[in-house]
């Protein structure tokens, strides 16, 4: 196969003038490759030179009017951004590993040495850009056919490469996920085989593909092959402990891991935003630990969005996910995730929306969107019923915000006018004067404005035996 036609770039004709007028010899080589085959958008470029990467780097880069060059010569690296595109150079090597540690070391080496090296055969494909071969495809392990079959396979035993790198066995399944590939059934027993070792790889890198996995099109897809192969335990075991069914006197509950996998898939056709994805993988966590058993109605799991809301901040900390106004968000989600539900159950009253918008504030829609990807009964005639009724409760909450203008709403009394007021020092009376305000305008007692709230404010005073 010749690649030519996907090569018409400036770029790559100067990388093959330059390599021929210093006697060097150089490919593309990788995802690039990987992505033109499969007709996916590409800008990470990367090029594997026989000679000096790093001096190749510097007279591209020069020909192409790049100013600026980054030079990493302790990785043998050189990059630089043109027209968009990443580019990185760096000579052909081999690699070779002690068993504690996924840092390789690292000698010279030709293109099939480099080429062995790579995670996956459909990542080892590289093509020419040498002048007399210009376009060519080096496929030493028919990455070509494993592309056409769609199959992730390992250039060399699955248990050597894994082993040596076990980063590569959350690569393999996050491959899988994005690009809907198979993983070769060698290659999937070498997983379950080797997932001891991921405990060598730092958090981050595991988070890393963890979250590219969430963000792929149906991310259920690589939850179900992290946890078969045993890899989800190693790092979340809180999800797999979702997993499972119990039965006690003919009552059971759901298997929540995979109704947990439900939600996602939903909401992943709604959003591209990783933390409302993350919302819904956590949306259930503590069930495993609110799980009660009552004889008349089978098993309960109350209070779990409260725990499962505290228990967010410890699993973000444990996975170096960040520990600001993403987890909040993730919390105030998990803590809320009923609350819509329940109003779809029962009656839509104005005091319970009015509360709903003041806690949700400007996440109210991430919410429903939420709730909404939370019906995953296999009983249509219910799931349309509660769709019905949510269509009914947005329409609410539209009626009430415009209405009242409860979101994210303060008492229009501050605490200071309370002081001033009653001339009080600051003290406790204070916010509980102003929380009576904030609860009867919630209750619809008075309306969300200066005029009603003072003369509230004075009605509530005199209980207090307050006098202005």
């Amino acid at each position: 196969m010749n690649l030519k036609s996907h090569l018409n770039h400036q770029l790559f004709e100067t990388v093959s003038t330059v390599s021929k007028a210093n006697h060097f010899s150089s490919f593309v080589i990788g995802g690039f490759v990987r992505d033109i085959i499969l007709d996916r958008p590409s800008k990470d470029v990367d090029i594997v030179v026989l000679g000096d990467g790093l001096l190749l780097a510097e007279k591209v880069a020069e020909a192409l009017g790049v100013k600026k060059v980054a030079f990493y010569k302790n990785f043998g690296t050189a990059a630089f951004k043109y027209d968009d595109i990443e580019v990185e150079f760096v000579g052909a090597r081999k690699e070779s590993y002690n068993e504690d540690s996924r840092n390789p070391i690292v000698e010279k080496g030709t293109l099939k040495e480099d080429q062995d090296r790579r995670d996956f055969t459909i990542n080892a494909l590289a093509i020419s850009l040498n002048a007399s071969s210009f376009g060519e495809v080096i496929d030493p392990f028919n990455g070509l056919e494993d592309i056409s079959k769609k199959i992730i396979k390992t250039p060399l035993t699955p248990n050597i490469t894994f082993s040596d790198d076990p980063l590569r066995m959350l690569r393999a399944i996050r491959f899988a996920t994005q690009l809907n590939f198979k993983i070769d059934l060698e290659a999937k027993h070498a997983l379950q085989e080797n997932a001891g070792r991921l405990k060598i790889i730092s958090t981050e890198r595991i988070v890393d593909e963890l979250n590219k996995i969430i963000m792929s099109p149906v991310p259920s897809k690589g939850f179900k092959l992290l946890f078969d192969s045993g890899l989800l335990k190693e790092f979340f075991p809180e999800m797999v402990d979702l997993y499972g069914v119990e039965t006690i006197d003919g009552k059971s509950h759901k298997d929540n891991f995979y109704h947990t996998l439900e939600v996602l898939d939903n909401i992943s056709m709604n959003t591209n935003d990783l933390w409302l994805r993350w919302a819904a993988i956590m949306h259930d966590i503590a069930k495993p630990r609110t799980k009660r058993f009552n004889p008349k109605v089978g098993f309960t799991f109350h209070g779990h969005e409260d725990v499962g809301a505290r228990m967010v901040a410890g699993i973000f900390k444990k996975l170096k996910l960040p520990l600001d106004n993403k987890m909040k968000y993730v919390q105030k989600l998990v803590r809320l995730h009923l609350r819509p539900i329940a109003l779809v159950k029962g009656n839509v009253t104005d005091s319970a929306i009015r509360r709903l918008l003041f806690e949700a504030g400007n996440d109210i829609e991430d919410l429903m969107t939420l709730c909404n990807a939370d019906i995953t009964s296999k009983n249509e005639f219910k799931v349309q019923k509660y769709k019905n009724n949510f269509q009914k409760v947005r329409k609410k909450l539209k009626e009430v915000e415009e209405k009242d203008h409860v979101r994210n709403f303060q008492p229009p009394i501050t605490g200071q006018e309370i002081i001033k007021t009653f001339n009080l020092e600051p003290c406790k009376l204070v916010g509980e004067l102003k929380s009576e305000i904030k609860e009867a305008i919630l209750d619809g007692k008075i309306k969300n404005n200066y005029q009603e709230a003072y003369t509230f404010l004075i009605e509530i005073g005199k209980d207090h035996g307050l006098r202005i």
